[in-house]
């Protein structure tokens, strides 16, 4: 056999749970799954891909690609541990991030509660200085008052900062000159440009990407130098693209430099999965269905094509309101996602009400029936209560199940409050996530002027099948597809992505005075870095 024929493909997917590794060669996939190591990510995946070269009967120089995603940066916005971030703007404009649209996602709601910016307002700065929307420089930038920021970032222990000028997408000579200054000041400090981000109009979606970049560059900056070593280090010199949230591979360099496109990632991944799916089986209304360890994700698919769109919403204050989250102007695969995954821990609320989500037990300590430390019950040890998993199997017989602690989880955490023996306590407990992902599906719908019961399920994710078929009864839909490696579906979808990279720029002209010249130097600059992504 000849060297192409013998190099394989490997795609990996960093969840909040499990760790999932493909390996692919002449058609034939072999996979294993791992729990995430949360404090340090790529050893779970170096753990996964050692197993998967092992079972196929590779060596890591047999490797000619690896394609990865994760929710690593997705995670650290949730729960809010990315990088001590700091905000320059325009002056006058220091509240931006705060005010944003001034509006209320939800009128009536007396007790609404808004997003808090990335950025606390005591690290928000402004500096003298204006463009116009055409580019032309109103107010010179005040250097002084550049140079005067720098102690004040050192002393406030700054580990990353962004800036976002007003128009600056039309002329960004400001920007530029203020990341000189600060790399001059402070070389160890990070820093990201709004106008190199989103280069787009709208301040407020322009300043909040921005901010979201520079919290999670450092993170994701680390996490990619140490995988890229390690991967290295065990003899994989291959080259190593990400997934980005708009369904297109990119290179490492690009991934670190703008880590905000990775946030919807893994998920993109299982979308390409379904839609692969739906083309060889001749299916054109499909809703692809990926419940992992730690959320659920609905999409839908028509004629082979998501719906895309320009804009997403990260860490909604309220489930499927629109605006009460934090926008982000990235190229995305649009899908509801909610915490509804295996590891959602449920409880009885107030009201004497189940309840399921959106805490999330991970992979550590997991769900109480991996014996590794958790209590609380959760999605899995309902499923496992109900005879629904054989513990003698579980990821691939890597995690040795305890049915008996989750039977006593589910008992103590529902159960018990209830007076509902341990069957039914899960019963009650699979019957509520089942009713949160229909409920997700059907707002979906609506949105996107779908009719669901039109649809084809394609369940993937390593809870997904368990739970299909109750959404699909309750959704009227008669038709479910489970592939082959469901388990482990979205590292599948990176197998199948393209090699893209989306660049949008702003030109502010009237069409009646086209200038013909600087439209085709805006497209000669777009082109220029999209080959670069």
């Amino acid at each position: 056999m000849s060297e192409t024929e013998t190099r394989c493909r490997v795609g990996i997917d960093v969840g909040g749970t499990f760790t999932d590794v493909v390996l692919e060669a002449g058609g034939v996939r072999t996979s294993a799954k791992v729990l995430t190591t949360s404090q340090a990510p790529e050893r779970g995946v170096i753990d996964g891909l050692q197993e998967a070269l092992q079972k196929a009967g590779f060596a890591p120089g047999d490797v000619g690609l690896v394609l990865h995603g994760t929710t690593l940066a997705t995670n650290a916005v949730l729960e809010r541990r990315g990088a001590r971030t700091a905000f320059i703007t325009t002056a006058g404009f220091r509240d931006i991030l705060e005010v944003g649209y001034e509006t209320r996602y939800d009128q009536y709601d007396l007790m609404i509660e808004k997003v808090q910016p990335i950025v606390p307002r005591r690290l928000r700065f402004t500096v003298p200085e204006r463009v116009d929307a055409r580019g032309r420089v109103l107010e010179p930038l005040d250097e002084e008052a550049v140079n005067a920021l720098a102690p004040a970032l050192g002393a406030a222990g700054t580990e990353s900062v962004a800036v976002g000028f007003f128009h600056a997408y039309a002329n960004p000579v400001h920007e530029r000159r203020v990341e000189a200054i600060l790399r001059d000041a402070l070389p160890e400090l990070s820093v990201t440009l709004a106008s190199e981000v989103c280069p787009e109009v709208r301040e407020y979606e322009r300043f909040t990407t921005a901010s979201v970049n520079a919290y999670v560059r450092p993170l994701m900056e680390g996490y990619l130098a140490r995988l890229d070593g390690m991967l290295a280090g065990i003899g994989i010199g291959c080259p190593l693209l990400l997934m980005t949230s708009g369904g297109g591979l990119t290179t490492v360099e690009t991934a670190r430099r703008q880590p905000v496109r990775l946030v919807e990632s893994g998920p993109a991944g299982g979308v390409l999965l379904a839609r692969d799916i739906a083309a060889r089986a001749g299916l054109d209304k499909v809703m692809s269905f990926d419940m992992g360890g730690t959320t659920a994700k609905i999409c839908f698919i028509e004629n082979l094509e998501p719906r895309r769109a320009r804009e997403f919403e990260i860490d909604r204050q309220a489930r499927f309101m629109k605006g009460s989250g934090l926008p982000l102007r990235i190229p995305v695969i649009e899908m509801v996602e909610i915490g509804a995954g295996g590891g959602s821990i449920a409880r009885v609320d107030r009201l004497g009400r189940i309840a399921v989500g959106p805490e999330s037990a991970g992979a550590e300590p997991g769900p109480a029936g991996y014996d590794r430390g958790g209590t609380d019950a959760t999605v899995t040890d309902a499923d496992i209560v109900l005879g629904r998993i054989d513990p003698a199997g579980f990821a691939g017989g890597r995690i040795e199940l305890r049915p008996e602690l989750s039977a006593q989880s589910v008992g103590r955490s529902v159960g018990a409050s209830l007076e509902l023996a341990h069957p039914q306590a899960a019963q009650g407990i699979v019957e509520i996530v089942d009713e949160n992902m229909s409920n997700a599906a059907r707002v979906l719908a609506v949105e996107e002027g779908k009719v669901a019961s039109e649809q084809t399920v394609i369940a993937f994710g390593g809870a997904a099948p368990l739970h299909a078929c109750r959404i699909a009864e309750k959704l009227g839909i008669d038709r479910i597809v489970v592939p082959v490696d469901a388990g482990v579906g979205s590292a599948v979808g990176f197998l199948r992505a393209p090699v893209a990279y989306e660049v949008v720029r702003s030109l502010n002209m009237r069409l009646a005075a086209l200038a013909a010249r600087a439209v085709i130097g805006v497209l000669a600059d777009v082109r220029r870095e999209a080959r670069a992504g």
